[in-house]
């Protein structure tokens, strides 16, 4: 048995058996002659009594001393046990959103059953929609995204400090190269381009890291964005000095969150560092001052830098929340196979508010008028490189509105594989005083549900599903209404 797991019961027994004496701390303290302080530190679990200490305690609670420190436990403390001893609590980062733990045993300790039934149910929704250790753990980092405004100013400084120590100028794009010579010269790496290539197995990966000799294993089939970007990865990992990382791009597996925090800093690093805020925010202040949306431009200013359309729009989600108090906006990364009926929303991000629309893991067919729908299929037929739209949406079950901009590219990796990126943001006052063509009439709007199951759009050509739940609904509101008149006639 743990020590720490001791400790705990320990100390959820003792506070179970003060409270049951309806005795405060300070009344205990009187009681037994031990300190307030340290009789809290034993009831939070920090501290374990000595002998003596618990022969005061029975005595004083006139608790036999065997039932003290037994750590069997009644029924109201039993749930308790079970959530302790399934370590569910150290999957949980709570740290990260300035939870302590033992905060949150005190809330179970309140209420044991009521807690541990939740908790269970929590559990029960996740086993249902197939959700693993690894969802869970993604889901915890975009929600600490979600509560910083996916903006984190000490990685930025590190970027500038980089910069500095390395005289690299980020007023200039960055090359592979002079990246690749950092990391050959200043942290010993090996880099081979040769082995990834012989194993079939491999083909989704585009990067394997082997520790024991620094060699980064590469596939030779990489464009020169994503082996900047790689590097620019493996370079912020060493010079953030993390420990803890994942050793794959993309990742395999990952033993802890700590690995899944590391590979998200790493990962934000790598986009300051190709994209400098200093010079994109100009930039798209120029931009917004446009009264008229110019695709040429927007497309221009993203070829400006060595990095791909999914790592522009997600530096703009780090760029647009801080530097232009843009908080209301969404992030979405669709894939989809040339052919296929089904689009896989792989990444998603929502800044502020839950921002419409949601991902959903009931197999549902997501809104084909969604301008990241739209780009992929048009993608599709024209095997353009590249494909982009803007579109504002107006969502039918809550009637806001968004200004969606969208990129679909084809995958480099996969034949006959696309993928779209958009980035959404909501129509409002301050919105329209930043980005100045968020009025352009030129601009198509279109009434646009979540999915089909769940929309109520009328004579939608591009349905692909009956609305199946609000035909539920109704059929529900029709049973409620006849139950209802017949409780008024026979009351």
């Amino acid at each position: 048995m743990e020590e720490e797991y001791v400790r705990l019961i320990f100390g959820l027994k003792l506070k179970q058996i003060r409270t049951d004496r309806n005795l405060s701390l300070f009344g205990l303290s009187k009681l037994c002659g031990l300190s307030k302080s340290y009789l809290n530190e034993i009831e939070k679990g920090k501290k374990y009594p000595k002998t003596d200490k618990i022969v005061i305690l029975s005595e004083a609670l006139d608790v036999p001393y065997d039932q003290l420190v037994s750590i069997k436990l009644d029924k109201n403390l039993a749930p308790i046990g079970e959530i302790l001893q399934s370590k569910i609590l150290k999957e949980i980062p709570l740290d990260l959103f300035g939870i302590q733990e033992s905060d949150l045993i005190d809330i179970i300790a309140e209420a044991p059953a009521k807690v541990n039934a939740f908790i269970s149910t929590i559990i029960e929704i996740a086993q249902n929609y197939n959700l693993s250790r690894e969802s869970f753990f993604l889901a915890s980092l975009r929600s600490y995204q979600e509560a910083n405004n996916n903006f984190f100013g000490d990685i930025e400084k590190r970027v500038e400090d980089f910069a500095e120590a390395y005289h690299i100028d980020l007023s200039k794009p960055i090359s592979s190269k002079e990246l690749e010579e950092i990391l050959i010269e200043e942290y010993g790496y090996v880099i081979n381009n040769d082995e990834l290539d012989k194993h079939k197995e491999l083909n989704s990966l585009r990067s394997v890291f082997v520790p024991k000799t620094k060699t980064l294993l590469l596939d030779s089939s990489m464009d020169e964005p994503q082996r900047t970007f790689i590097y620019a990865k493996e370079i912020a990992y060493n010079f953030l000095a993390y420990d803890e990382r994942l050793y794959t791009f993309s990742w395999i597996k990952f033993k802890s969150f700590d690995q899944v925090l590391n590979n998200f800093y790493a990962s934000y690093f790598a986009g300051a560092l190709i994209i400098p805020r200093k010079t994109l925010v100009p930039q798209l202040e120029t931009f917004f001052k446009n009264k008229s949306f110019r695709p040429k431009a927007f497309i221009k200013m993203m070829s400006e830098y060595n990095a791909s359309p999914e790592s522009f729009y997600q530096r703009l989600t780090n760029i647009l929340p801080k530097d232009f108090k843009l908080q209301d906006l969404f992030f979405l990364r669709f894939t989809h196979r040339a052919g296929d009926e089904k689009f896989h929303l792989k990444k998603e991000l929502h800044i502020t508010h839950q921002q419409s629309p949601q991902a959903n893991e009931t197999n549902e067919h997501y809104c084909r008028r969604w301008i990241s729908i739209k780009t992929l299929e048009e993608i599709t037929k024209t095997k353009d490189a590249h494909v982009f739209d803007i579109q504002i949406s107006q969502y039918d079950d809550s009637n806001n509105e968004y200004l969606v901009l969208s990129s679909a590219t084809a995958d480099p990796f996969r034949e006959h594989y696309y993928r779209s990126i958009s980035i959404g943001f909501l129509i409002s006052a301050h919105l329209k005083r930043k980005v100045l063509f968020t009025e352009d009439k030129t601009i198509k709007k279109r009434l646009v549900g979540v999915t089909c199951e769940r929309c109520s759009v009328a004579d939608c050509k591009e349905r692909k599903a009956a609305p199946k739940h609000l035909i539920r609904k109704e059929a529900h509101q029709r049973t409620a209404a006849v139950v209802d008149d017949l409780m008024q006639r026979f009351s």
